[in-house]
């Protein structure tokens, strides 16, 4: 897989991909970073990537000329799956996840300033928002979900550190889980985690999801509770 992300701030982007579960991911070739400063690709000689916008208002409005020729620099960059972060955008979530991971080849583009041409929309596939309020730059959002795709990607963790038991994978909430010691302060590790019997804890733990998925995130279990009639 290769993530191309294009940004005014690549300083806040490379800490990340260069630490834990992302460095390992490059390091194993499994994932390939590439990271595109759109500041040089402006067209005028102050290399501003902003300007006013027509019609008035406050605040900067990000060109869609930088943009531009900065997605049609990257190699393929016509057949890969576009997605701009903007707080307009599809909320992003488990199940979208799950999808990205199969796509060869992401470009994420982190927006700035007061807001965006509305001319960039038109060479993307999908606007993404990681919720619902508004940040400086899409950079953060960026991050969120390459940690989130990377992740799964076959060979990054492995089955030690397997996903597939997470919150949201399944569709509900992770059940609770214990370490060492098995007594804290008068706080013990559940029975049925003790005894050896697989089928007995793989139940425990279903019953554990459901149970704190219901308390915490009822529209979660109503549309698990849809999806597996």
């Amino acid at each position: 897989m290769k993530i191309t992300v294009l940004t005014l701030f690549p300083e806040m982007i490379k800490p990340l991909l260069n630490s834990s579960i992302l460095k390992r991911a490059q390091d194993q070739q499994l994932v390939d970073f590439e990271i595109i400063n759109y500041r040089d690709f402006s067209t005028n000689k102050h290399k501003t990537v902003d300007d006013t916008p027509y019609g008035g208002g406050a605040g900067m409005v990000l060109s869609v000329e930088p943009i531009y020729y900065a997605l049609t620099s990257i190699e393929n960059y016509e057949t890969a799956y576009k997605i701009l972060l903007t707080p307009q955008g599809k909320t992003y979530n488990q199940e979208l996840a799950n999808k990205l991971v199969y796509k060869e080849n992401l470009i994420l583009i982190c927006g700035h300033y007061e807001g965006f041409d509305d001319r960039i929309r038109d060479y993307v596939d999908v606007e993404i928002s990681i919720g619902d309020y508004v940040l400086t730059g899409g950079e953060i959002g960026a991050l969120a979900i390459i940690d989130s795709v990377v992740r799964m990607v076959p060979g990054v963790i492995g089955d030690e550190g397997s996903y597939i038991n997470d919150s949201f994978y399944s569709g509900l909430l992770d059940y609770p889980q214990y370490t060492k010691p098995r007594d804290f302060k008068g706080k013990k590790v559940p029975e049925v985690l003790l005894n050896g019997n697989h089928k007995l804890i793989d139940k425990w733990r279903k019953e554990k999801q459901i149970e704190r998925t219901k308390q915490r995130r009822p529209d979660l279990l109503e549309k698990y509770q849809k999806n597996n009639k």
